[in-house]
């Protein structure tokens, strides 16, 4: 088992450690047994600052024999050389990629990453959070005290996962909840946007966890390739159709997959029907690698357009080959999952790189980057070309909004029936 902090939280200060604060209102970290210090917090790898004036009450001198500030007070006569704005200080985010520290890696579970974290307050929408690596990912972030919207095609087996967590904690139960999502209709999508938008005042983690593997060649209802859809462009309507819910604290968490480096896009001239291909030009695997590159092309595109208004948007590979249930379409990938699977991450493990993107403290700043195993990953050369990223944009809208119009024009067709009939009855 990986080494846990010592500390219901990972923000309290190892043995033998102080804080101090500088004249400049850094608080700066000493280690009492070496003498050494560090701008640094010990277990966090961040830095801290304090501003404003002493609390009322209180005042401050400067003890010559101790050489440091003293504070004074008034009120209960009590001397102490903390600063007692310290139980205030502010963490600064990083300001570039290289001060991020690294303090996890792929063995670390989503539990140990969230460690010490109160997520009471917070609401999290996952995608697929009723089996596999969602269920994790929901589970974990439930027992920190998030209230979790499980996005599932299937309520029977939502409504078991749900109770399966709610055995565990009990506390939970109120704090879980089923939200109908099948991604491969754009009618659910719809009114999957729609349900979401009339209850939920504020999302703080959008988790798009769903994804198909390995399928025949199918359509969807809307005629659109299975994989594409699902994966991709119902991924894309729900993210911008929901960012009325979104401020400066969201999380948008996308799941791609190293798969991506194997995709075969072109980079000039995509097309419709490179995403969404004919049955004699589909392959199942290439599909599959093709939909997690766009995954990664949404993310860094999005992450541009919304930078702005400071909304971070990551996009993560849990693991290879962890076992779920996404292999379950051909008996040839279900047997390889199944010899490889002493090898690869549990679930909590493909989980814990999610649930870091989601939560930590000091990714606050950073927007449109990868991930591998709880840390910074280059994505590949094809998923940072620009125009490439450009042209899944303007296709994914253009599809969208022709589903859209489709929508509206089959509702109005429906209301126009509905009138016709209670018409004719009265």
């Amino acid at each position: 088992m990986n080494y846990l902090p010592d500390s219901d939280s990972e923000d309290e200060m190892p043995p033998g450690w102080t804080e101090q604060v500088t004249e400049e209102g850094i608080v700066l970290y000493r280690n009492n047994q070496t003498g050494c210090t560090q701008w640094t917090h010990p277990r966090t790898g961040r830095t801290k600052r304090i501003s404003g004036d002493l609390p009322i009450g209180w005042r401050m001198s400067y003890d010559e024999k101790s050489e440091c500030n003293v504070f004074f007070n008034t009120e209960t006569k009590q001397t102490t050389l903390v600063d007692p704005r310290l139980a205030f200080a502010v963490e600064e985010p990083p300001r570039t990629i290289s001060q991020v520290r690294q303090r996890f890696d792929g063995s670390s579970t989503a539990l140990q990453v969230l460690h010490g974290k109160n997520l009471h307050g917070h609401v999290a929408v996952i995608t697929g959070a009723n089996s596999g690596i969602g269920y994790e990912t929901a589970r974990s972030l439930a027992f920190h005290g998030c209230e979790v919207i499980f996005a599932c095609r299937n309520k029977y087996s939502t409504d078991q996962a749900i109770e399966r967590i709610a055995k565990e904690r009990p506390a939970t139960r109120n704090r879980l909840r089923f939200a109908q999502l099948d991604l491969a209709s754009f009618k659910s999508v719809y009114l999957f946007v729609e349900d979401i938008k009339s209850k939920v005042k504020h999302i703080d983690y959008l988790i798009l966890n769903a994804g198909v593997f390995a399928l025949p060649y199918t359509l969807t209802e809307d005629n659109i390739e299975t994989t594409f859809q699902v994966s991709h462009l119902s991924h894309f309507y729900i993210t911008l159709e929901l960012e009325p819910l979104f401020d400066h604290k969201t999380r948008v968490v996308v799941l791609s997959s190293e798969s991506h480096r194997f995709a075969s896009l072109p980079t000039d001239n995509l097309t419709v029907q490179h995403l969404s291909p004919p049955p004699k030009k589909y392959w199942s695997m290439i599909a599959y690698n093709n939909v997690k590159l766009c995954n990664v092309l949404f993310t860094l595109e999005l992450a541009k357009r919304w930078k702005h208004r400071g909304i971070c948007v990551f996009s993560v590979h849990p693991g290879n080959m962890v076992s779920t249930q996404l292999q379950r379409n051909w008996w040839f990938y279900r047997l390889l999952f199944a010899i490889v699977r002493p090898f690869t991450k549990s679930l909590q493990q493909a989980a814990a790189t999610t649930i870091y993107c989601a939560t930590a403290n000091e990714l606050t700043g950073l927007t449109g980057l990868y991930f591998n195993n709880c840390y910074i990953c280059e994505s590949s050369k094809i998923s940072q070309n620009e125009k490439l990223q450009q042209q899944l944009w303007e296709i994914s809208q253009e599809m969208v909004q022709l589903l859209l119009a489709k929508e509206k024009q089959q509702q109005a067709a429906d209301d126009n029936e509905i009138n016709t009939t209670t018409n004719f009855v009265y």
